[in-house]
């Protein structure tokens, strides 16, 4: 069994999935900015899981530092999941906002990569999952900041893939698609609805659909544990009832046709042109 850090830890994802692989028998060092914010010790602690938890703010040099230095050269697994969403056209997010994006999604996996890359390397073993999103690799309106920090942390682990192949270290790339979290659902992000741009409100219904499909954290975490613990050596893993479809969506159009459907003026334009490409029917979350 492995000892796996996993960052964001709080809900969604990293909850489900350090619960997951701590009844596998895996070792798991659960972090979060707040601990005291969420039940996720004290649910482990009943059921007595090997869970530690600990805080830590992947956006904070320091806050890395000391978990690293605790946790020591122990990590055989880095997960690294913590991650905001954002939604508004570029003309109505701030450059803060930007900023914190980038710096969460972005620059706190590769804080956290470049913590555990010494001891892995030395070891000559390691995992480093990444969770991304097919948001990853396909451009959609009204989350630029968001799609623009995935798409980095995409470029960044296949560079590091490439680099630590050699040192018996593997990397991959968990891309989920639409999934039942709180970021999700109850704490959506809004979009500035005195915008002139017509995309946060055609994006909210993505995510608002009452006809999406169920798709609960934990098939994300399990995912994370075929990685771990399966010989599958790709570098990405698409997971979700509807994440191979909508990267099939794009794959299928060109990028003038692509840039096209985003641009079409009407909503119920873009609603019928969704449905008939994907059959996926958001005329009613409106």
């Amino acid at each position: 069994m492995a000892r796996i850090l996993i960052t964001g830890t709080s809900k969604g994802i990293g909850y489900d999935t350090t619960l997951l692989l701590a009844r596998a028998g895996h070792d798991v060092v659960a972090t979060m900015r707040n601990p005291g914010a969420s039940d996720l010790e004290k649910v482990a602690g009943e059921a007595r899981l090997p869970v530690t938890v600990l805080p830590l703010d992947v956006d904070d040099d320091a806050s890395v530092a000391r978990v690293f230095e605790k946790v020591g050269d122990s990590i055989d697994v880095l997960v690294n999941n913590a991650g905001i969403l954002s939604i508004n056209a570029i003309e109505d997010e701030s450059l803060e906002q930007f900023q914190r994006v980038m710096q969460t999604n972005y620059f706190g996996a590769v804080r956290c990569t470049k913590a555990v890359l010494p001891a892995m390397r030395k070891r000559g073993s390691g995992t480093i999952v990444n969770v991304s999103s097919v948001a990853g690799r396909l451009a959609v309106f009204a989350e630029s900041a968001y799609v623009a920090s995935k798409f980095a942390l995409e470029g960044f682990t296949e560079c590091l893939a490439q680099e630590v192949k050699g040192c018996g270290i593997r990397v991959a790339l968990v891309e989920p698609g639409i999934v039942d979290t709180p970021m999700s659902s109850t704490s959506l992000p809004d979009y500035d609805r005195t915008s002139v741009y017509p995309h946060g409100r055609r994006l909210h219904a993505f995510f608002t659909n009452p006809g999406k499909p169920e798709a609960p954290p934990n098939i994300v975490g399990e995912m994370i544990r075929h990685v771990i613990e399966s010989d599958d050596v790709r570098l990405r893993y698409p997971v979700g009832p509807d994440a191979l479809s909508f990267l099939g969506w794009r794959a299928s159009l060109s990028d003038e046709n692509w840039v096209g459907l985003g641009g079409l003026e009407r909503d119920a334009d873009y609603f019928e042109r969704v449905f008939m490409d994907t059959g996926v029917d958001l005329r009613s979350s409106r």
